[in-house]
Formats: C-alpha cells, sequence, structure tokens
C-alpha cells in the first residue's frame, strides 16, 4: 500500500461520525446496509451521512452497490486489510508479536 493511500484512509477515519460508518459496516459483513439502515442505527441526518459516505467511498475504505431500488453501501475489507498491515508491517522488527509484550503497559522495544 502506498504512502498516499495511507494517509488518505487515516484521514477519512479520524472523524467521529465516519469512524462509526466504517465500524458499522465492518459489523455489518458482506451484506452491507443502505444509507437508511445507517442513518438510523447511527442517528446521522441523511446529508451528513451522504457527504461522509462520499468521503469514505473515495478513500477506498467502503464501496456502494446498486441493488434494485437500493444502494448497499459495504467496507472493503481487502483495503481494511491492507491499511492495517502497512501499520503493522515493522511491528516488532517483522516477526510475529506476542501480544503480551507489546501492551501498552509493557511495550516490546520495536513496538
Amino acid at each position: 500500500m502506498e504512502e498516499e493511500t495511507v494517509i488518505a484512509s487515516l484521514a477519512a477515519l479520524a472523524q467521529p461520525v465516519r469512524l462509526r460508518v466504517f465500524r458499522a459496516l465492518v459489523v455489518a459483513g458482506p451484506a452491507g446496509l443502505t444509507p437508511t439502515a445507517l442513518c438510523e442505527r447511527l442517528g446521522v441526518a441523511a446529508t451528513t451521512l451522504s457527504f461522509h459516505l462520499k468521503e469514505l467511498t473515495h478513500a477506498g475504505l467502503i464501496d456502494q452497490e446498486r441493488e434494485g431500488r437500493h444502494l448497499i453501501y459495504r467496507a472493503v475489507f481487502a483495503h481494511m486489510n491492507a491499511l492495517l498491515s502497512y501499520l503493522t508491517e515493522h511491528c516488532c522488527a517483522g516477526q510475529p508479536c506476542d501480544e503480551a509484550a507489546c501492551v501498552p503497559a509493557s511495550p516490546c522495544s520495536t513496538c
């Protein structure tokens, strides 16, 4: 993953409503959610939600598909996994992390 893509993705998630939308779509899984369902679950106005969906789509974190008269939004799990891989690529000097050694109370020397 390119650094510019990582920055765009993290910037998109660095806003409370967008983070909540993305988390809701991750939880929904492959079935995704309609904008109406997202508005109801998150208590966000439709116009506000539309803006945030556009930002998440431009960052590559979500996509949309038309099913009949409805738009279905889904998290792009491949993009999410690539972002997580980028962020953890050099954790523990490239070795598998011992989670107990990398907790904030006692981080390993390379985390």
